[in-house]
This record gives C-alpha cells, structure tokens and sequence, in this order.
C-alpha cells in the first residue's frame, strides 16, 4: 500500500515502487561513478608500474605491475617544458575566465534589456549556435588581426560563447524588475547598473560560464596547435603533452630502450588531471545548483 511520510513540511513518498525507483537510480549511478573512476585509477597505477612489466602485461591494471616505480615522473619533470607549459595553462585560463566574464556580462546585459536592437541580437546569437562559420574562415580572422604567433589568439578564439551569453541574459533576466527599476530612478547609469546590481544577483550563472570556460582552456589543445604550432614557448600543458607522447613512443627502437619512457604517457596525464581534480569539488556545488537555472526564463 502506497504511504505518505510528513517530514519537515513535505510530504515524502514511502511506497514499494519508490523505493524500487530509488535502487535502481543508485544501482545507475554507482555503475556511472564506477565507469569514471576506472579509467583513471588504471592510468594512476599505470604509471607507478615497472615500466617492461607493464609494457608485457595486458588488460586493466588495479594496483602497480612489478616493482612500485616513480621514474616517468621524474622524466616529466626534469623536462622544463612541462613546467613552463603549466604556467601558460594557468596564463591561458585567467586570462580567457577574465575576457569571457567582461565579454559575457556585457553580451548578457545588452540581451537583457528590452530594446528595438534585441531581437535581431538575439537572432545573431542563436544563429551563431546553431551554425558555425568552420575552421578556416576563423584562422583567417585570427590571421588578418595579426594574432597568430601570440597568446591572444588563444585566448580571444576560446573565452567565450554564445551559449554562455544567453546564460547569462537569462541570469539578469531574473533580477526583479523592482530592483531594476529602483536603481534606475537613484540615477544609475548601465555600467552601474550592470556590474553593481544586476551582476551581484546574477553571479550563480555568471560562475558557470567561468568555470565552464577556465575548464575549455584547461583543456585545450587544437586552438594551440592551430595558432602557435612554431612558438614553443606559448605551448599549453595539454600540447606539450601531445608532443611529449608522440617523442617517447620510439623508445623501443634503442639498443637498450628505456621502459621508463612508456610510462610517460600515463605519468603526463595524471599530472595533467590533478589540479582539476582538486579544485573541482569546491565548484561542483554551485555548478549544480545553478547550471539550468538559464532554462527558467527567457
């Protein structure tokens, strides 16, 4: 029989069915969380494996193959491209987070405001999601502005989005219209009035557009290869990365190859996973409790 629960001022649903749907959806869940941590427990115990031990072995690896080995580490980091590539990760990640909040909030607050303009801005915007220009015609433009070679044309080609825009137009939307309206009659102007008032009540969904872009440039490799493929200096991790990979996979073509290097490519990936690791359970709250609040209005 079907029975109700008062707790607190709501009323939660005791039945036989629901508790089946609540296994279930755990039972789902557990099966998820396993599917992702696999994977990277493999790659972690991988890389603190005997490298010729593991490079005989075959299937997933739980715990370290052979002897416990911390040697691709210290090839990782002896190599000063890999510490320098962090530093530019780190470069390319505030700085993309920064334009894209000045440039969203700007882009959020013009949508938002009712005038004649918005609704051939916003045509702009979806347009813009729905299709896109290609690969080509964008590094002519990076090209034409004399940004190849330079760390601007990482950061202005993947700062923002126009997704990311209507997120946050639907932020401000949601400030109350008394708000608004009493602080235009105090005299605000809009740059006032966006950064002051609209912009503190709006900051969930402004934050998900900056985490969401500082975990792009994180991860972003491509732009990099496309933009500076000669300027090793400017080099993201994940690039650097690439190159480093690609350098070790011929270790066997040694007279006494060093089994060391083929743990490299797990050793790099973990250190490479680690810092988003970290921080992103401080971030995992507000990214949950705001990230379809875009969806509510509109």
């Amino acid at each position: 029989m079907k029975k109700l629960k008062r707790k607190e001022g709501m009323v939660e649903n005791t039945s036989i069915g629901s508790h089946i749907v609540n296994v279930i959806l755990g039972l789902i869940l557990a099966v998820v969380a396993f599917c992702c941590v696999v994977p990277m427990w493999h790659v972690l115990m991988s890389s603190l494996s005997d490298g010729k031990a593991l490079f005989a072995h075959s299937g997933l690896v739980l715990w370290p193959v052979g002897d416990f080995n911390l040697e691709a580490y210290k090839i990782v980091l002896k190599d000063n491209s890999v510490v320098r590539s962090y530093l530019v990760t780190i470069f390319y990640v505030v700085g993309s987070s920064l334009v894209g909040l000045v440039l969203n909030v700007l882009a959020g607050y013009v949508l938002s405001r009712q005038s004649k303009l918005r609704g051939p801005l916003m045509m702009l915007v979806l347009v813009s999601i729905m299709f896109n220009g290609g690969l080509i015609p964008t590094y002519m433009v990076v090209r034409g502005l004399g940004l190849t070679g330079t760390p601007l044309a990482i950061i202005l080609s993947g700062c923002t989005n126009a997704m990311f825009m209507v997120m946050v137009m639907n932020g401000f939307l949601q400030v109350p219209i008394e708000t608004v309206e009493a602080a235009q009659i105090d005299g605000a102007g809009h740059f006032q009035m966006m950064f002051q008032v609209m912009l503190p009540q709006a900051r969930g969904l402004v934050l998900v557009t900056m985490i969401n872009t500082a975990l792009m440039a994180w991860n972003a490799w491509f732009e990099a290869s496309i933009y500076v493929p000669r300027t090793k200096e400017w080099w993201p991790l994940q690039l650097v990365i690439r190159d480093f990979i690609s350098r070790n996979q011929d270790f066997l073509n040694y007279a006494n190859p060093d089994y060391n290097r083929y743990l490299v490519q797990y050793a790099v990936i973990v250190l490479a996973t680690i810092p988003i690791l970290l921080l992103m359970p401080f971030f995992i709250k507000k990214l949950e409790e705001n990230m379809v609040i875009g969806a509510v209005k509109g």
